[in-house]
């Protein structure tokens, strides 16, 4: 009757509850209001909490004109007469992983977007390098335009080769101080988020990482990119033991030339 605990039928035997509050409840469940009707078929089911309506055309227009009134940088974000919309986004590129890239590609020109032309698909021999820390790629998205397809224009800009499941999009927002992660679903929509949380970036903002989350289908790699893995790996590892090594050996210097100076003194 206090915490409104609910179950099903079944489970009544499994529940013990904690109640704390004297003369309320007394870790007994009440057969009026916390039992649920059994399933036909004995099976549990979870459900689905309610999604909620998507916004009208009305309303995204509203939130697209709070949103413009905010900017200060001239990345608008503009209403189609569809109900759908377009706008920026950024996205910092924290990769700590080489990528593959075509070997000996000149820098796509004008005349190569506009024919659409795939500089990768001209040469079989590839290379791996690793993209500046904290890059940061601008992209003009529409609202239609899902976490997937962001991850594979980012990869086609910088005519990365690799499997795009090596990689995943996470939002990233800033609470009490503290960095939050959370890695979005490969169907959600970054532009609608954006519009959301307005143009701050401080607020929220998009990051490109490596798929940290064991969902990695290694069969993906080549040989050389699992032997690069391997070989990066073992350098950090010999960072590692370096650092280590040279702590202690500073903490060594430190106490002999203590025992140096104490000698000679009294006690």
């Amino acid at each position: 009757a206090d915490c409104r605990y609910t179950c099903h039928q079944e489970c009544r035997s499994l529940i013990q509850l904690d109640c704390r509050r004297p003369g309320q409840c007394q870790g007994q469940l009440s057969p009026e209001s916390t039992l649920l009707p059994p399933h036909s078929q004995n099976v549990t089911q979870t459900v689905e909490e309610e999604k909620p309506e998507p916004p009208t055309v009305q309303e995204i227009k509203q939130k697209i004109e709070k949103y413009n009134a905010k900017v200060t940088n001239c990345l608008l974000m503009k209403l189609n007469d569809d109900g759908t919309y377009t706008g920026f986004i950024k996205v910092h590129l924290k990769l700590r992983r080489p990528v593959t890239v075509p070997a000996g590609i000149r820098p796509q020109s004008i005349y190569d977007a506009l024919k659409e032309v795939n500089l990768a698909d001209m040469t079989d021999k590839r290379t791996s390098f690793y993209l500046p820390l904290d890059a940061i790629k601008q992209l003009h998205i529409s609202s239609t335009t899902t976490v997937s397809e962001v991850i594979q224009g980012l990869l086609k800009k910088f005519m990365v080769v690799d499997n795009p499941q090596k990689f995943a999009l996470f939002k990233e927002m800033r609470k009490d101080g503290q960095v939050l992660f959370q890695k979005l679903p490969l169907t959600e929509y970054p532009l609608y988020l954006r519009l959301l949380a307005g143009p701050d970036t401080d607020v929220l903002s998009f990051v490109l990482k490596e798929n940290e989350t064991g969902e990695v289908e290694w069969d993906a790699f080549s040989i050389p990119e699992l032997q690069n893995f391997l070989m990066i790996l073992d350098k950090e590892e010999k960072d590692k033991i370096q650092q280590v090594q040279r702590k202690y050996e500073k903490f060594k210097q430190r106490l002999q030339q203590t025992l140096k100076e104490a000698r000679g003194k009294p006690g």
